[in-house]
């Protein structure tokens, strides 16, 4: 279930407010509102008035009459219910390619399938993808109307990607089969959780499972420069019996008690688990909070350009905003919604309490760094 959507993405330790079907048209066709005409390919940002405004947008967008995105399962951050509502809205079809696919896969379909109307319009990458398409001209530049309320170090200066929505790693646990809560990265070292634990995946191919050892790490003197405290934490674990390294952790392995402790992102945790494991129970670590973005994107070649900003228009909208919050997920603008008192109250008060402390990302350098450190040490200290 999207689990390989990236190795990397953009990281924060500590922060209160974490915030293929065919198309209709091609990148090169234009519409237009008034007397002239618009090339929504080139458009970087929505003007108050004219041929680029919001109003023409829609009228061009719903002219197209297509959306190709691809890799977005419907019960991942609510967007099944997303989808649904930019339709009933916006009266464009939604095509979803390869629902449970990622990160890189996405790249590889814009890149394959340029020039066809089943090209993707927009792509929802983890940022180390987001990155490498960006040095690789694949996006084109479009700020949307709350650009200034996604934070500076959450967007590419030159608008090619933008952080949307994230989340913290957690540890989720059923209370029927673990009798003694788990609170930390320490706690789970207890011999109570022998053959117990599990990640989503392999941290070699699969983001959120990248991400619980980066998490491990820091819970352990590690930092962002320095994620091997979280292999050896992780090698402990294993060592003791805790850890079941062979298992693909998801609801199926926490209902029947394959790991009934599953370290993964809160809201896949809260979204995916809970549904079906009562009483499921979801904490951030006390010991180490390591959260993520996935990022935005439009395609430079998008078949459907003006539904591929609409699109991005209605997710960075208070609705799209609060339509993520309600799949668990903390939006880009959850300080904004906060501040200004457009939060969904319901939905803000079903996430677990976030750790408090303010906002930092490790570089790109950090990052790849410990991706290939992690590509080198895990098969053979962890397996």
């Amino acid at each position: 279930m999207r689990r390989s959507k990236a190795i990397i993405a953009i990281a924060a330790a500590g922060t209160a407010m974490l915030a293929t079907a065919c198309g209709s048209s091609s990148p090169s066709s234009t519409s237009g509102s008034g007397s002239g005409s618009v090339n929504w390919s080139t458009v970087t940002h929505l003007t108050t008035s004219g041929d680029t405004d919001m109003a023409a947008l829609v009228k061009a967008a719903e002219k197209e009459g297509v959306l190709n995105v691809i890799t977005l399962p419907s019960n991942w951050a609510n967007y099944g219910t997303i989808m649904k509502d930019f339709t009933a809205k916006y009266h464009i079809k939604i095509n979803d390619a390869i629902p449970l696919g990622s990160s890189g896969q996405e790249i590889t379909a814009v890149e394959t399938e340029k020039g066809q109307s089943r090209a993707p319009d927009v792509v929802d990458v983890g940022t180390a993808f987001a990155v490498e398409g960006a040095n690789d001209h694949l996006w084109a530049p479009y700020e949307v109307q709350t650009w200034s309320d996604i934070p500076a170090n959450a967007k590419d200066t030159n608008g090619d990607y933008y952080a949307d929505y994230g989340g913290y790693v957690a540890i989720g646990y059923d209370p029927a089969k673990v009798k003694v809560a788990p609170t930390s990265f320490a706690s789970l070292t207890n011999p109570a959780y022998k053959n117990m634990i599990g990640l989503n995946n392999s941290p070699t191919t699969a983001g959120a499972a990248f991400a619980a050892v980066y998490a491990a790490a820091l819970a352990n003197g590690g930092s962002y420069s320095n994620i091997l405290p979280g292999i050896k934490y992780f090698a402990h674990l294993k060592a003791i019996g805790n850890f079941v390294p062979t298992a693909i952790g998801g609801p199926t392995t926490v209902e029947d008690g394959t790991t009934p402790i599953l370290i993964w992102w809160d809201y896949l945790l809260a979204s995916e688990v809970s549904p079906v494991v009562k009483g499921f129970k979801i904490v951030i670590p006390s010991d180490s909070s390591f959260a993520s973005y996935y990022d935005q994107a439009i395609s430079a070649t998008a078949p459907d350009p003006a539904a591929a900003r609409l699109w991005e228009e209605y997710l960075y909208s208070t609705t799209g905003q609060n339509l993520w919050l309600q799949g668990f997920a903390r939006p880009i603008e959850l300080p904004t919604l906060i501040a200004n008192g457009t939060v969904d109250q319901t939905a803000l008060a079903a996430l677990p309490k976030a750790p408090s402390g303010a906002l930092t990302f490790p570089t790109q350098a950090q990052d790849a760094a410990a991706e290939a450190l992690v590509t080198a040490d895990w098969a053979k200290d962890v397996g």
